[in-house]
């Protein structure tokens, strides 16, 4: 469908989003000027320019994402070829996978109740004070 482009530097905020690591322009810009994306262990701007080599670290979602750019490209493409932009530290890719089996340790005692509370229920709520699980 469409190919990486053999330009030489693309904005940043514009390939973070071509890469499909923010759905919009304006997530990414965002993220940059809240110090979530760094270039080479520095924050950067959005209109920083990025080019092959280029070192990043992106946190996204409370996860974070040290990758390499391997390729420049200014158009959003299907994930395959946003995929094959960078490409992600082995260190980074189990140090997220750590994370989520942690998260999901935590969640494992908890069940979300199948349905509303009914009457003796929603009246025990009250009789609580905890008004506000209805």
């Amino acid at each position: 469908m469409t190919e990486p482009t053999s330009a030489v530097t693309v904005r940043l905020d514009l390939w973070l989003w071509a890469a499909r690591f923010f759905k919009t322009r304006g997530l990414a810009r965002t993220a940059i000027e809240t110090g979530k994306v760094e270039v080479g262990g520095q924050r950067a701007k959005a209109s920083r320019a990025v080019r092959i080599g280029d070192r990043m670290q992106v946190e996204r979602a409370g996860e974070v994402f040290q990758i390499e750019v391997r390729d420049l490209s200014d158009v959003r493409g299907p994930a395959p070829v946003a995929q094959a932009l960078y490409a992600e530290d082995e260190a980074s890719r189990s140090a997220r996978a750590e994370v989520r089996a942690l998260q999901a340790a935590q969640r494992t005692g908890y069940r979300a109740p199948e349905g509303k509370p009914d009457k003796r229920a929603r009246r025990l709520i009250r009789a609580l004070g905890d008004i506000d699980a209805l």
